[in-house]
């Protein structure tokens, strides 16, 4: 059974604001070429580093499946909804690592940043779908 996945008409782009706004932010943080991206020595110690991972792409999970809580969709729309954007953000935090190797001065690939990156995406999917389906 094919299901209908059009956009809700019960949505609209300012919903989605936090989760644009979120995206743009860090995407900034991102492309800042490695001089000048501050030294915290406390981070390296306790390696709070791949947690701020985490956090940044659990949270524009979140603010991108948030949306959807209060839509009339079915469960199985929703987690579908959910699914793409997880997906998308999980290639987005893949992508960002590339983008951080070849064009951003001072930068490089860490696969353990994007594994962190999805990490976080996982457990805010499923933070999602427990509580906004």
């Amino acid at each position: 059974m094919i299901e209908n996945l059009t956009p809700n008409k019960e949505l609209s782009i300012k919903q989605f604001i936090p989760g644009i706004a979120w995206f743009f932010f860090f995407f900034l943080l991102i492309c800042m070429p490695g001089k000048n991206v501050p030294k915290v020595d406390w981070l390296d110690i306790m390696d709070i580093d791949k947690l701020i991972h985490c956090g940044i792409f659990g949270m524009m999970v979140v603010l991108f499946c948030y949306p959807f809580k209060k839509t009339t969709d079915t469960r199985s729309q929703k987690i579908n909804w959910f699914i793409k954007i997880a997906l998308s953000t999980c290639i987005w935090g893949l992508a960002t690592e590339f983008i951080q190797k070849y064009f951003i001065p001072g930068r490089f690939f860490d696969i353990i940043d994007w594994v962190a990156d999805s990490l976080g995406v996982l457990l805010a999917y499923f933070f999602c779908k427990k509580f906004f389906v």
